[in-house]
């Protein structure tokens, strides 16, 4: 049994992806659980297992006596000597206490407990591994759907991405290659739970990474994002050095790099702009493509008040107020839009309100 058993440990570790290290220590624990089930064992006694030659014993710490009054825990002098050692009345020694028989009996308990170890040193790795990349992006497989869930199959363990998650304007099927945010990974009973997603703006940020060299470098700094998954979004960049054009680098040559981030999130509209620390100018920029005529602010309360061309007016708003509502959360300012003529209409009412 003891080749079978280094045999069995080898095909574990390629099978699971776990050290060797870790399979002898899950077997040793379970052989000493076998142990522990025997008539008379010690409950202090550990098990050796030969790395090489798969054999194993139960040892355990027994005090030299005169007189044994408790075996599990004594040996007598004459019984402590014949083990080739000179002690003496007090002195601590090891002793084999492998019972007869015990091969057989405990092979089948230990696989049992050692399936079990396995399989939560298994699920230990995957959330291991898992964990660390929380706020990373991912490619995964649509393996199936089930209710409004999509469970996506990344090779070591499977992912859900939640109806809350998922782009409205998108339909997975079986089979789908996509890539998503890890959101969270928990640790379950049942292995661990990552959860995923579509629609989270680290998503959005994590895909420029990927596109544009430059970011991943340092060269590049993205402020900040703004999503309306499916629909639009906008994200403000910044050069670290004044050689590189911060806009132009995103959207890449014929725009070859921001049509592929479009072209992943099925033609989610993308706005590049630049950012400033000024915020007027910042306000002005994150309403592109529309015309800005001037951004007066106010900083302690972090409002502004917008205004555009006559006819930059629908274009600033955007439809159904989308292009104002994601330059306001662009720049974490309140946004005023009006017109040329509604900003001439209101400068002599309140001129008139002052005097």
């Amino acid at each position: 049994m003891s080749q079978e058993l280094i045999q069995a440990v080898m095909v574990l570790t390629k099978q699971k992806g776990v050290a060797p290290e870790v399979v002898f220590e899950s077997l040793e624990a379970s052989l000493l659980q076998a142990y522990r089930k025997e008539p008379g064992s010690n409950q202090d006694a550990y098990v050796v297992l030969n790395r090489e030659s798969g054999e194993y014993k139960v040892f355990a710490k027994k005090t030299v006596v005169e007189n044994v009054e408790d075996s599990e825990t004594e040996i007598s002098v004459g019984d402590a000597q014949s083990l080739g050692k000179h002690l003496e009345v007090g002195d601590i020694v090891e002793v084999d206490v492998t019972p007869k028989n015990f091969g057989r009996s405990a092979a089948h308990t230990a696989k049992q407990m050692l399936i079990q170890r396995l399989k939560e040193a298994e699920r230990s790795i995957v959330y291991e591994e898992y964990f660390s990349r929380e706020g990373d992006i991912i490619t995964g497989l649509v393996q199936r759907v089930e209710g409004r869930n999509v469970f996506v199959d990344l090779g070591k363990t499977e992912a859900i991405l939640p109806p809350t998650e998922q782009i409205p304007t998108e339909t997975y099927k079986t089979g789908d290659r996509i890539k998503c945010y890890i959101v969270e990974v928990k640790k379950t009973t049942k292995g661990p739970q990552i959860m995923i997603s579509r629609t989270h703006p680290g998503l959005l940020k994590r895909l420029f990474e990927l596109e544009v060299p430059e970011i991943y470098e340092g060269v590049i700094e993205l402020k900040s994002v703004a999503r309306e998954p499916g629909m639009r979004s906008k994200i403000a960049v910044i050069s670290r050095d004044e050689n590189v054009d911060a806009v132009g680098a995103c959207v890449g040559p014929k725009g070859q790099r921001v049509q592929n981030i479009v072209d992943e999130l099925n033609d989610e509209k993308i706005d590049i702009v630049k950012w400033d620390e000024d915020p007027a100018v910042y306000i002005a920029n994150s309403l592109s493509p529309a015309k800005v005529l001037s951004v007066d602010v106010n900083e302690a309360e972090k409002t502004s008040r917008v205004v555009v061309p006559d006819y930059q007016l629908s274009l600033a708003i955007g439809k159904a107020g989308q292009n104002a509502r994601l330059a306001a959360k662009l720049t974490n300012w309140k946004i005023d839009i009006k017109s040329a003529t509604q900003a001439e209409a209101v400068a002599p009412e309140e001129g008139d309100g002052e005097e």
